[in-house]
């Protein structure tokens, strides 16, 4: 374990790990560390120097995944994401959960950080974690399975939408664990790790994938493309607005319709996920103008018709010489736009491009989905003239654990 700010480490990763082992797989353990004092590896040996965090260089970087919050939510975006979904095993019960989170705490903090956790049997691919987190989720099914009483009314599949195309195979899930970060490789490793890890009480059930434009392809803070050409993201709250925590981190009360107890959600929130294909091949068929009064907004650096700069506030009152709406009553930007504060939610999506199809894996983070995301998305589903071009055929929705602190474990309080 890491000695809280240093960057040093005090003794090899036994904890958690040799508690979940023991017996023969313990004397494994110990076989395989004695090989390595015998062999002079570091990564068994516990004896290498910590990484110079100055030395780390591009590639190099970690970002603390300790706190009130996971990381992965509010941290900047990284250039690449995969969303992995697991349904557990009929036999994984309260006390086996308890014994997974403890196995996904010790991942997280082992391949965060670039030291790898102690089971890691290539330790090397941990060493440049590029700016990796792992953001963990539950499902439905998974929070029933310790106590129904404890699930909140939004954890659910989302009501039907009319223009839905859900083919079954992104959608719904146990358990979701979001990895995150500016390199592939990085990706791949702790995906890797991460299913080795839960076999014994999960089967993967779907994956996702997902990539913006490489770090350093543009200023940072750039709001990113999507691959219709569309400035992705504008108007979204940043962790800096003075309401961002009210938008999205729940405070762990219950809604006056909701009797569930929702303590142990505290510091978590609401993610809600929607793979939306891109019907392209009819999309470039579409002239300029049109694909800019699709949108409401210009291709070039996604001002609003109505002018000034993407930052600029869309005037929905404005109208041409011919007495039309500017920005037409059928434009994306018009139909998700709402007059109440509240019916707002985080974004934070990422484009995907495989198997000979293409399209947004949406993702947003807030309070109370139904409060927030449904209102939103019905407005959508019923007029707007986006659908022309994107297929929904992905859903689900997932309660993100709060945080936990160095030497504590994820989901504690809803095993409490």
């Amino acid at each position: 374990m890491r000695t809280p700010g240093t960057d040093r480490i005090d003794a090899p990763r036994f904890g958690r790990r040799a508690l979940l082992t023991g017996g023969a797989a313990g004397a494994g353990l110990g076989a395989a560390l004695g090989a390595g004092a015998v062999l002079g590896i570091p990564a068994l040996t516990g004896t290498e120097d910590a990484p110079d965090p100055a030395a780390a260089g591009f590639g190099g970087e970690t970002l603390p995944c300790h706190g009130a919050h996971q990381a992965g939510v509010a941290t900047a975006p990284t250039a690449h994401a995969r969303y992995l979904a697991f349904a557990l095993r009929p036999e994984t019960d309260r006390a086996a959960l308890a014994r997974m989170f403890r196995v996904l705490s010790d991942d997280i903090e082992g391949l965060a950080s670039g030291e790898a956790p102690l089971a890691d049997p290539e330790p090397e691919l941990a060493a440049r974690p590029a700016r990796l987190t792992i953001t963990v989720g539950v499902g439905p099914g998974l929070v029933d399975r310790v106590d129904p009483a404890r699930r909140p009314a939004w954890l659910a599949p989302l009501p039907s939408f009319a223009r839905d195309a859900l083919d079954g195979r992104h959608d719904g899930g146990d358990l979701l664990c979001l990895v995150q970060a500016d390199d592939p490789l990085a990706i791949a490793h702790a995906a890797r790790m991460l299913a080795r890890d839960l076999r014994s009480f999960a089967e993967p059930l779907w994956t996702q994938q997902g990539f913006r434009r490489a770090r350093g392809a543009e200023p940072a803070g750039t709001t990113m493309r999507n691959l219709m050409g569309q400035v992705d993201g504008t108007v979204n709250p940043s962790p800096e607005d003075p309401d961002f925590a009210d938008l999205v981190w729940c405070d762990g009360r219950a809604s006056a319709s909701d009797a569930a107890d929702v303590s142990w959600l505290a510091g978590g929130t609401a993610l809600v996920l929607r793979r939306i294909r891109m019907e392209l091949d009819t999309w470039d068929r579409v002239d300029r103008p049109g694909r800019e009064q699709t949108i409401g907004r210009t291709l070039a650096d996604g001002a609003p018709l109505t002018g000034g700069t993407e930052r600029s506030a869309a005037d929905f009152d404005a109208r041409t010489p011919h007495g039309l709406p500017v920005i037409p009553g059928y434009a994306h930007i018009r139909r998700a736009h709402s007059e109440d504060p509240a019916e707002r939610i985080f974004r934070r999506s990422a484009n995907y491009d495989a198997d000979g199809e293409a399209g947004l894996v949406f993702a947003c983070f807030q309070r109370d989905p139904l409060r927030q995301f449904v209102p939103i998305q019905r407005r959508l589903d019923e007029l707007d003239l986006l659908n022309e071009w994107v297929t929904h055929t992905g859903s689900a929705v997932f309660a993100v654990l709060p945080g936990f602190a160095p030497g504590g474990v994820l989901g504690a309080a809803l095993l409490a």
